[in-house]
């Protein structure tokens, strides 16, 4: 299990690599086999059926969001820590959409799989 502090730091890295908008230091938390399950990825590229897998695949799917909303800025509300990962909630003060994100992390923290959920 993740400890209170390790998992403090890498919510605190997660949330100013967002807020900077800078996609490599925000893809540098997750493996190359990431798969991200979200209502956003449905709407922005249905196709997908709303799971978008490899690091590749949503490297573009973070980045047609950062270039929908430049304005993007997150802000951490509550950090819950599970056995084998954490749920950041938060607010994304561009559009006032508050968020639940569960990410599961592997032995070197790194999110391999990760579920949005939005208010």
């Amino acid at each position: 299990m993740i400890d209170q502090a390790t998992a403090q730091k890498l919510a605190e890295e997660w949330i100013e690599a967002w807020n900077a908008h800078d996609l490599e230091r925000i893809l540098s938390h997750y493996t190359d086999d990431f798969i991200m399950e979200s209502p956003l990825a449905l709407k922005r590229i249905p196709e997908t059926g709303g799971v978008v897998k490899g690091k590749e695949a949503v490297r573009a799917y973070w980045k047609m969001g950062l270039e929908a909303i430049p304005s993007l800025r997150f802000e951490l509300h509550e950090l819950l820590i599970g056995v084998n990962g954490i749920t950041l909630f938060y607010t994304n003060r561009a559009t006032g959409k508050r968020t639940a994100e569960v990410l599961f992390l592997n032995a070197d923290l790194k999110a391999y799989r990760g579920y949005a959920f939005y208010n």
